[in-house]
């Protein structure tokens, strides 16, 4: 038997393929450093399922040893540089603080990006994913500068170029509840954040050329979360109204120009953003 939430999910992509269009998804994955049975569970289930996976991977404290295990449709992301929380005491954690020197941050930001060109080769995308998905205006406008042509943050994103040359692509369903007991969030937690994004896309409440992604934290994981990735990726790889795009095309394609994205939200406030019920 379906259960309500996954049905709720099945109707909204219903939807979208009578409307002509097609759902697309992307997986990131972040926090790599090791090679360790989770992320070896992890490699195998995109390798067999056949679904893309973005491997945001910690460059300073990465094993060289985890490249050489990486197989299929896998490609590496930055996650920051060390990972390590420079936010101001009783501030919302960060490895870059807005008060910290563009300058300096980038220096860190250019030799993280050359360690990962140097372990991973051919599969690092010159993509920043920055730890707990928080970056200051500045410093991101500085990336096309420094070789960073990709952004991936969390949640619906307001741009698709937050700064000349500099593409973002966000995630918008995190497994894990970090705010709770730090397991899986729950399938009816997780599949109703991805059918909002899917309905606000679809009703141009949001940007409609942003795919949704899928966060995952390989460390993370508890039984019930392995268990919901190994169902989505299984209900949805085969899907002929889904597509799951790797990230080297999905920072590679041409976004259409964002100036309309804030009109359009002015207007979405006027009217309920929120998915259609369940036919």
């Amino acid at each position: 038997m379906v259960s309500a939430a996954w049905q709720a999910l099945d109707d909204e992509i219903a939807r979208w393929r009578d409307a002509g269009r097609t759902v697309d998804f992307w997986w990131r994955d972040d926090d790599a450093t090791q090679w360790t049975p989770a992320l070896a569970r992890l490699i195998e289930l995109a390798r067999s399922t056949g679904v893309p996976l973005a491997l945001a991977v910690v460059p300073q404290t990465a094993d060289a040893g985890l490249f050489a295990r990486l197989e299929g449709r896998v490609q590496v992301l930055q996650h920051g540089v060390d990972h390590r929380n420079r936010a101001p005491a009783g501030e919302r954690k960060t490895e870059f603080a807005a008060e910290a020197a563009v300058e300096d941050a980038i220096a860190r930001i250019v030799a993280g990006r050359e360690r990962l060109c140097a372990l991973a080769g051919a599969r690092t995308l010159a993509v920043l994913a920055p730890p707990w998905n928080r970056l200051p205006d500045a410093l991101a406008a500085q990336l096309p500068a420094a070789g960073v042509i990709g952004l991936s943050r969390f949640g619906a994103r307001a741009q698709a170029y937050p700064a000349p040359g500099l593409h973002q692509v966000n995630a918008h369903v995190d497994l894990i509840d970090w705010r709770g007991s730090r397991g899986f969030v729950g399938a009816a937690v997780a599949l109703d954040q991805a059918v909002r994004h899917l309905a606000a896309r679809r009703t141009r409440c949001a940007d409609a050329g942003e795919p949704t992604g899928w966060l995952t934290h390989h460390l993370h994981h508890d039984a019930a979360a392995w268990r919901f990735l190994d169902t989505l990726l299984e209900r949805t790889r085969a899907n002929p109204a889904l597509r799951w795009i790797d990230a080297q095309a999905l920072f590679r394609s041409d976004a259409r120009a964002p100036g309309s994205i804030a009109i359009r939200r002015a207007r979405c406030a006027l009217r309920t953003c929120s998915p259609a019920p369940a036919s």
